[in-house]
């Protein structure tokens, strides 16, 4: 069955078609960070309005570049949520009703199931059962996946997600929108000689805790500034010690979580998940543990149309499907789905 998949949860307009048999068949991503730049940060209006403009001349974009017309659609699969409401509805409402219009089931579909889900895009995929770190702007989640809705939570951030703090750190420096990717990129010039804390390792648990990681990071930015010759070599090295923090305390909680599942494989997928340290802890680890770990490409570890029309597509050949309600959860714990 060919299935289209519409994302519209935050600041990206995506949109996909994936085949059950032939895999995925085509994606098409606009970002608006060239937008929200301007205001340093993401303007849910402003991001809603644009997803109104984009979405419906993408959808024709990708049938037309699929060489598919909607008779040919078999569902539509949309992201529900979590996410800004506004965005949310705009991709759901025109989701519903391409699907009433077109006579063709329409599912929901969660927006860190799609993420978790999106190592199953590449030649070599997972097999369940496994574990999952679901790194991004606004969520940390470890996981026990067992199969597609069987989904266990190990532990998740108490307060800052690992991408909100890479994002406010980045501002406290003053490195502007989108700040995770430029505070990273700034790490690479600097040296991890400053001894940031591991939130939470010190004790038993798979929770997390970053929010103290940014505070400790403004606090040290403060301190040395005043007699810093060099502020921005200063302002690198902050970013670089920020950095290797988060990748280690990531690190540490998912080797106790493959040593206390029993697992050997690690799923690892979000948007922060393209960050280069990260990956490079993690992968350490994997080997010393004999474990087998899994990226998507770095195209989805962002948001984008494909893992919501594969998730999509693996829920409605189980017969699940929506009514002609339109369903959009801004908050929607990723332990209620089944």
């Amino acid at each position: 069955m060919y299935v289209l998949g519409i994302e519209t949860s935050c600041d990206e307009t995506g949109v996909a078609i994936y085949h059950s048999k032939l895999g995925l068949i085509n994606h098409i991503l606009y970002s608006q960070v060239e937008m929200h730049s301007e205001y340093g940060g993401v303007v849910p209006e402003l991001a809603s309005r644009d997803h109104i403009r984009k979405l419906v001349p993408l959808i024709k974009q990708t049938l037309a570049e699929s060489q598919l017309i909607s008779t040919d659609i078999n569902g539509i699969a949309y992201t529900a949520g979590p996410g800004l409401i506004g965005a949310l509805l705009v991709g759901a409402a025109t989701a519903r009703s391409l699907a009433w219009t077109w006579q063709v089931p329409a599912i929901a579909v969660h927006h860190m199931e799609g993420h978790l889900l999106a190592p199953m895009l590449e030649e070599n995929s997972p097999a369940f059962p496994f574990v999952a770190l679901l790194i991004s702007g606004g969520h940390t989640l470890l996981v026990k996946v067992e199969g597609i809705g069987k989904y266990l939570l190990l532990g998740e951030s108490l307060d800052d997600a690992a991408g909100e703090a890479f994002d406010k750190t980045a501002k406290m420096l003053g490195l502007g929108y989108p700040g995770g990717p430029k505070l990273s990129a700034l790490a690479e010039h600097g040296k991890a000689q400053l001894k940031f804390p591991r939130p939470m390792t010190d004790r038993p648990g798979l929770d997390f805790s970053f929010s103290g990681l940014k505070t400790f990071a403004l606090n040290t930015f403060n301190a040395s500034e005043p007699y810093s010759d060099n502020v921005e070599q200063n302002k690198a090295d902050i970013a670089a010690g920020f950095q290797q923090a988060v990748a280690e305390t990531l690190s540490i909680k998912c080797k106790r979580a493959l040593q206390q599942t029993g697992l050997n494989r690690l799923v690892v997928a979000g948007g922060v998940s393209a960050n280069k340290q990260i990956r490079e802890f993690l992968t350490e680890m994997t080997d010393k543990e004999h474990a087998q770990i899994y990226f998507p490409r770095l195209e989805f570890c962002t948001d984008n149309g494909a893992m919501i029309a594969y998730a999509g597509c693996q829920r409605l050949m189980t017969g699940q499907h929506q009514g002609l309600e339109i369903f959009a959860r801004p908050r929607w714990p990723i332990s209620e789905l089944y």
